[in-house]
């Protein structure tokens, strides 16, 4: 009978944060006043998860963890089946419990943290939120379901970093945070697609207990889930995001990147056991992406003069110990040092505040032997260029790729369905011919590319721009000229929409449309 109440487990604080969010737009949870009754809704959904998880453990130390759990079918479409099912063995089942009683501790030390604090019921919805969906990652029965709630633990981490949204500089580091987790979530949903395409299912235990064709196989699969999982818990390349996400308040600092989501995707490499021991190159990949990982967390931590850089800074090494002992194929270590690990740095964030106040020297110097090697020491406090690097990989070809979207919308898709142009349209022969000159005086040019394919364009472009306006109109008379000058406004567009590399991009795929 118990067992058939663990989908309340997650539920019970989801519901406590739409009840604080309508709350919000009915306006009796707005005020001053309705901070009581907004806490005890919160911390009373989490105390009965907790409560309920804690006597499904009791019952599982007499008659063994409950296993699968169905509840029923989510959605379904031929062959491929979603069921609404929780897997409460060993490994969920601790896992749930330390989530609960960590986010329960956080919310109540949050009551009077944030006391009077502009956004206090958004706050407390959020964490909330993010409770059920930390539960439901840990709890889910099978991957689909667990992308529900990395996904909203995503969202809610989003959230609150941006806590302080009038803050520019909360703004942007939420934003950043958000779209490299972006990158770990693709790794997710193409693992959960291969799963699908091979093995027909993405039931944990049909997951790892089903037989795979080959070790690649196993490894296309492991790796779309790693990369999940080294981008959630921060891991290089992906470990700038962490640092900045301390734009939020100390309590939920404490609670996603100190103790809880970041374990996540050490969770799921835990997880995930048996089918990552089939790919020894991801066990390799682990082992050397940690080790860089703790060479980056302990180096870059010995430059900081705060008290929460110093904690993240530790935390991120923490973990890529944890990646390494994965590697290695130390599962159940890793397990043991997460829970361990997970209590200790909740209880040193919730201090830090304390600790801050108490302080009365300065911040220690940086170790003499790093000091004495100044490349080190730079490298160190630039936190090794990584924001530079992902910003060159990943912001600025994603910038570029944008910008060539938006140039097609608005030059093909909108004339096709009948839209005004808004780059500016040549609509008139007085626009036409001040265009004229003004290409004549850049000699020839007919527009700007980018990349080799855009240039390669633009370069055929000009050249028949050239063939036209030196031999076509100057040898075919005044007549001519005034009889191409309309035909010449579109091809003036033919050419400079070619000069654009996503219409080469364009004709691949309309290529492979034919071939297919």
């Amino acid at each position: 009978m118990l067992e058939r109440l663990a989908w309340l487990i997650p539920t019970l604080p989801l519901l406590a944060a739409v009840w604080v969010g309508l709350g919000m737009l009915g306006g009796w949870t707005r005020h001053e006043s309705a901070e009581r009754p907004t806490a005890l809704v919160v911390s009373g959904s989490s105390l009965l998860s907790l409560l309920l998880l804690l006597a499904l453990g009791f019952r599982s130390m007499i008659y063994g963890p409950p296993g699968q759990l169905v509840f029923g079918s989510w959605f379904g479409s031929g062959d491929y089946q979603v069921m609404i099912s929780f897997t409460l063995d060993s490994l969920g089942l601790s896992m749930a419990c330390l989530v609960g009683t960590l986010c329960l501790i956080t919310q109540r030390f949050s009551v009077n943290y944030m006391h009077r604090e502009a956004g206090y019921q958004r706050f407390f919805m959020i964490m909330s939120l993010f409770t059920g969906a930390m539960l439901l990652i840990v709890m889910a029965g099978n991957a689909v379901l667990a992308f529900v709630g990395w996904e909203l633990a995503g969202v809610s981490s989003y959230l609150l970093i941006a806590y302080a949204f009038d803050r520019p500089l909360a703004a942007v580091n939420a934003t950043r945070a958000f779209v490299t987790n972006r990158i770990g979530d693709a790794g997710f949903l193409l693992g959960i697609g291969l799963a699908f395409l091979w093995i027909g299912d993405v039931e944990w235990p049909l997951l790892l207990q089903a037989e795979m064709p080959g070790a690649l196989t196993a490894g296309l699969i492991g790796l779309g889930f790693l990369v999940a999982a080294l981008a959630k818990s921060a891991q290089v390349p992906f470990s700038p995001w962490i640092s900045r996400a301390l734009e939020g308040p100390t309590p939920s600092s404490a609670l996603f990147y100190g103790a809880v989501m970041v374990h996540a995707g050490v969770y799921l490499v835990i997880r995930l056991q048996p089918l990552l021991v089939q790919a020894p190159l991801l066990m390799f990949l682990m082992i050397l992406l940690g080790g860089l990982t703790v060479l980056y967390g302990w180096l870059s931590g010995l430059v900081q003069t705060d008290v929460k850089s110093s904690l993240m800074f530790s935390t991120t090494t923490q973990v890529g110990l944890m990646f390494v002992a994965c590697g290695l194929g130390w599962f159940e270590l890793a397990a043991w040092h997460l829970v361990l690990h997970a209590i200790w740095r909740t209880y040193q964030f919730l201090n830090a505040p304390a600790l801050m106040h108490l302080a009365t020297r300065p911040a220690r110097q940086v170790p003499g032997w790093l000091r004495r090697r100044p490349g080190l020491h730079t490298a160190a406090v630039q936190r090794f260029w990584l924001d530079p690097i992902a910003d060159w990989l990943l912001v600025r070809p994603t910038r570029s790729l944008s910008q060539d979207v938006r140039d097609f919308d608005q030059r093909i898709i909108n004339r096709i369905v009948g839209l005004p142009d808004q780059a500016g349209a040549l609509s008139t022969l007085a626009q036409w011919e001040a265009f004229k000159q003004a290409q004549s005086r850049r000699k020839g040019d007919v527009g700007s590319a980018r990349g080799v394919a855009g240039r390669l364009v633009q370069w055929v472009a000009s050249l028949l721009y050239w063939f036209e306006e030196h031999l076509v109109l100057k040898g075919g008379g005044e007549g001519l000229e005034r009889g191409l000058k309309l035909i010449g406004v579109y091809l003036q567009h033919v050419e400079r929409l070619l000069s654009q590399p996503r219409y080469v991009l364009l004709m691949i795929m309309a290529t492979f449309v034919v071939i297919l």
